[in-house]
């Protein structure tokens, strides 16, 4: 019950805020978003590299014990 009580001060106090302060909150975002998206695809790329070099790694590996003896 506390956790709703406080979650609904925050949304109110967080929508005041964006209404009382709408130009910066536009700035924070114009400068934000790019950020993001920089981010998020360099994450993309490192998740896409890796999942590639995994694939590639269980190319090359014997499937089993008998496999490394030949």
């Amino acid at each position: 019950m506390l956790a709703v009580i406080t979650g609904l001060a925050f949304i109110v106090l967080g929508l005041w805020g964006i209404l009382g302060w709408w130009a910066e909150f536009v700035k924070f975002l114009q400068g934000s978003v790019p950020f993001m998206l920089f981010v998020g695809g360099l994450l993309a790329v490192v998740a896409g590299v890796t999942s590639i070099r995994d694939s590639l790694e269980s190319r090359n590996m014997p499937e089993s014990e008998e496999d490394k003896k030949e």
